[in-house]
């Protein structure tokens, strides 16, 4: 009898063990937040990492509980406060952050009479965190967002969305515009990449560590200073806060610079969240708010899915035109409330406007730049950005502070008459065109331009750049002098010494 006893008692301590959603008998919930990673696999095969839950303790401005939903064995955290019956709020971040980016936001939102969703991306955050590179794919962030919404029952949604948290929401919303009662985007945009191009290079061997790779938001000050005299880009304002003269600065060209940018995030072991959201907020983070950042992830083996964003743009090519049209088609109220000191793409007004002037329910709208807001506005301007949106969806509009520039079928990125701006890959694609040299590095997208150009010779929107600094001929893709758009000839001008018109 006693021998039953013992074994019945162990079956029960085993069946104890097994009880989580996943059924790997996993309890990493009960360790230590320095505790050696558990490698967990899903039935189907999947290997995975799960962040204990003593990382998440003390939190500051954090008060919530985790909630969990599984999709393909794998749990997608969120939070979910407010009233149950109450019109639903989605908020999606983007990388490298998590939800409590939107701890400024929720209790406003809760408190304007919502029920406010925020959820944590997989590998991010809450959510399990698969380990292997491979398993993260810019498709499948996007069908688990539509699984999580389909798990959940939402509809009617009132939708805010930033950075890769865009890019992902705003083609769920623009393929699916039915679920969606609002929609507002700050620093973000859901771009049509043509399917033969690609924006970056493929990262070759990603799990192999380099640090001598770097990226320039580490060295940015706490309290940034201002990047743009209104919708002018200051790259001289940027390099003085970096701690460089023009002739150190980094690449000008916008696709080797985000593949710097990927590279870093995917090999670089020094790369952690707190830099990159302490870098592009505009106010200095706390200590405590900084590793509140960094909390989901104890050591290297839990930042996969961080490291991997940036890198997806390589599989956006050709698979977002749909959805691009689905987005401008949208008629329902769409709002872009900017953190106006971006230093990225995603903070030019030139992105903001393509949204205001192309998507048909932003017409009439409250649109705004914030001027005391950067990459990371919500963490800015969370009380101040809340508010908007709940003056927002309960239909109070309001004027807009911010006037798009929108010209009757201009393109945000202009192609004139001759055309200079059209994408290419090789001067093959330039051939009918005035403009017929691709100016292009070989790995990135580039544009038809005109090379040997003489001054006031590149028609609207373009200068002509050229008698450049002799030490950076190497980083310039043309020899002598080139069309380029005017944002790129300000960069030349201070970066290389050029002179444009």
């Amino acid at each position: 009898m006693k021998d039953v006893s013992l074994l019945l008692i162990l079956a029960v301590l085993a069946t104890l063990g097994g009880c989580n959603d996943d059924g790997t008998g996993s309890t990493t919930e009960a360790l230590a937040c320095d505790a050696e990673p558990e490698v967990m696999t899903t039935s189907a095969g999947v290997d995975f990492v799960r962040t204990p839950d003593a990382c998440f303790e003390d939190l500051p401005d954090w008060p919530y509980a985790p909630q969990y939903v599984d999709i393909d064995g794998l749990r997608q955290g969120y939070v979910d406060e407010g009233p149950a019956d109450g019109k639903v709020v989605l908020l999606l971040h983007g990388q490298p952050s998590w939800s409590y980016l939107y701890r400024k936001m929720i209790p406003v939102l809760v408190d304007g009479g919502y029920r406010v969703i925020a959820m944590d991306h997989l590998g991010m955050g809450r959510s399990d965190k698969p380990t292997e590179v491979e398993y993260y794919t810019y498709l499948r962030h996007n069908e688990r967002l539509e699984s999580f919404i389909d798990e959940l029952e939402l509809q009617d949604i009132h939708l805010f969305v930033q950075d890769w948290g865009s890019l992902i929401g705003l083609r769920v919303a623009g393929l699916n515009p039915d679920r969606f009662a609002a929609i507002a985007v700050g620093n973000g945009d859901l771009p049509v990449i043509p399917a033969d191009q690609s924006v970056i290079p493929p990262i070759e061997d990603p799990d192999v560590v380099d640090d001598s790779i770097e990226w320039f938001v580490g060295s940015l000050p706490p309290q940034q200073p201002a990047f743009y005299d209104g919708c002018e880009f200051q790259p001289e304002v940027l390099l003085d806060a970096m701690g460089l003269d023009p002739g150190q600065a980094p690449s000008l060209d916008a696709g080797a610079g985000f593949s710097t940018w990927a590279q870093y995030a995917m090999k670089n072991s020094q790369f952690r969240p707190s830099e990159i959201v302490e870098g592009l907020t505009w106010f200095d983070l706390p200590a405590e708010e900084e590793a509140a950042y960094d909390a989901p992830y104890p050591s290297r083996t839990y930042m996969t899915g961080p490291r991997t964003f940036p890198s997806l743009v390589i599989q956006m090519s050709g698979v977002n035109d749909e959805a691009r049209a689905g987005l401008e088609a949208f008629e329902r109220p769409f709002l872009t409330i900017w953190g106006s000191n971006d230093p990225g793409n995603l903070g030019a007004c030139a992105t903001q406007d393509a949204l205001i002037c192309n998507v048909a329910g932003a017409e009439g709208q409250a649109h705004v730049r914030l001027s005391q807001a950067s990459h990371f506005l919500q963490d800015d301007q969370g009380e101040v950005i809340a508010e908007r949106l709940v003056a927002f969806f309960n239909g109070e509009s309001g004027s807009a502070e911010y006037i798009a520039e929108c010209t009757s079928g201009e393109p945000a990125l202009p192609v004139t008459a001759d055309g200079t701006g059209t994408p290419c890959a090789t001067d093959a694609d330039c051939v009918d065109l005035v403009a017929s040299t691709c100016l292009t590095d070989g790995s990135t997208q580039g544009f038809c331009t005109i090379e040997l150009c003489k001054p006031d010779g590149c028609g609207d929107f373009y200068s002509c750049c050229g008698g450049c600094n002799p030490a950076a001929a190497d980083m310039l893709p043309f020899a002598e002098s080139a069309c380029l758009p005017e944002v790129a000839a300000d960069q030349l001008e201070v970066g290389a010494g050029c002179t444009c018109d």
